[in-house]
């Protein structure tokens, strides 16, 4: 299958798909506390069968054309990943998200894999708006959406029941045009 070099530091962006349960679930158990901080991302994937639940749940999305699952791997290892949420090609909206495991941190990973997330929903998809959901809290989650060039729309007041609190969420999104700008801007002064 096809894999997506996100930079010389060994970093790849991969689908994910059921056939890596085992992977998946090793990755989810080495960062579980880490990932569940905000979001009970992968919660349900406590064992091989889960974590092929979890997954096929998301091939059957890409199938349908409703979402899609992407995996981040650092030197061989699957360490996180990105995906597509709420995919609707008739409305031109979708929302993103991500998650890593802490050896994933600190890397730039998911900025430059949600790129090309962007590119791909902005450019051949055909998308017009881009959102980013994540809880108030979620700094380093706030600073990807942030460094994509998004803008802060609302804060939903303790709207996220999580692990006994009432959690804020933030909405950022991108529209087609600023992306394109972004991009082009970036390009220029590349040269």
């Amino acid at each position: 299958m096809y894999a997506i070099s996100l930079g010389d530091d060994g970093a790849e962006l991969r689908p994910l798909e059921p056939w890596h349960a085992e992977e998946f679930l090793a990755h989810l158990e080495r960062g579980r506390d880490f990932i569940n901080q905000y979001v009970p991302f992968g919660s349900k994937a406590k064992d091989t069968a889960g974590a092929r639940e979890v997954l096929q749940r998301y091939a059957d999305m890409r199938a349908a054309d409703t979402g899609s699952l992407h995996g981040l791997w650092l030197d061989g290892k699957l360490v996180g990943g990105v995906l597509f949420l709420n995919f609707d090609a008739d409305s031109r909206n979708c929302e993103v998200g991500c998650w890593l495991e802490p050896a994933g941190t600190g890397r730039g990973l998911v900025t430059r894999a949600m790129r090309v997330l962007l590119d791909f929903a902005f450019g051949e998809r055909g998308m017009h708006r881009v959102e980013w959901h994540a809880a108030a809290a979620n700094e380093p989650s706030l600073n990807v959406a942030r460094r994509l060039g998004m803008s802060r729309e609302a804060v939903l007041r303790e709207n996220w029941p999580h692990k006994g609190v009432r959690h804020d969420t933030e909405i950022w999104a991108i529209l087609a045009p600023e992306w394109h700008d972004a991009r082009a801007r970036a390009t220029h002064s590349d040269h």
